[in-house]
């Protein structure tokens, strides 16, 4: 593990490659599940606030599920939760399927489109990291991309050599500011140092 202020990261975010690749996957993190997108208690007012604008971007039964359930819920595991279809195993009811059968993001589709400007919950934009807080303010990083869903982001990953943590720069960014994220940089720099210094005391 590596420790950031009071936050504990998972090696494998330096470790491990991942680069998300839509097209075979189709989105599928937005249906595979056992709830909704999590949701942070600031991003709550947000999604009542957005709401209006992003209603164009969503299906007739989508719209009819949030009528329904409101627009966001409560789930007792993972606290504030994005409703979805029919039950927890369906798709999330902000997103919709396109002519490609690619999954789109109601919210993300709104802010490229520069209708809105919040890109989508946290919790997504960070997937396949799983950031948790706890009660005393420390948090924990995890790696957790999903058994099969997530193989051909594992596999476009490794042929680019794009370590997890800089893929989701951005959305680490987002969540704990840069200087977290330039320490986490600085420590992969620092393995890798280390590891090449060592790899030539063998090979000499």
């Amino acid at each position: 593990m590596i420790a950031i202020d009071n936050i504990l990261v998972s090696d494998e975010l330096i470790d491990k490659q991942f680069v998300c690749d839509l097209h075979r996957c189709k989105g599928g993190c937005c249906e595979q599940g056992d709830a909704g997108a999590p949701l942070d208690d600031d991003e709550l007012d947000v999604v009542v606030d957005v709401y209006e604008k992003i209603k164009p971007y969503l299906t007739p039964a989508a719209l009819a599920e949030i009528e329904k359930k409101g627009k966001y819920v409560y789930n007792k595991e993972f606290g504030w939760v994005t409703p979805t279809l029919g039950n927890d195993k369906e798709i999330c009811v902000y997103g919709k399927r396109d002519e490609k059968g690619v999954i789109q993001c109601a919210f993300e589709q709104a802010y490229d489109d520069g209708v809105i400007d919040w890109k989508k919950p946290i919790s997504c934009h960070l997937f396949p990291v799983i950031a948790q807080k706890g009660k005393d303010g420390s948090g924990r990083v995890n790696y957790e991309p999903r058994e099969k869903l997530c193989n051909p982001a594992c596999g476009l990953g490794k042929k680019l050599q794009v370590p997890v943590y800089m893929f989701l720069k951005d959305a680490i960014v987002r969540k704990f500011g840069e200087n977290f994220y330039n320490a986490l940089d600085k420590t992969a720099q620092f393995r890798v140092s280390i590891n090449e210094e060592i790899a030539n005391k063998i090979s000499q």
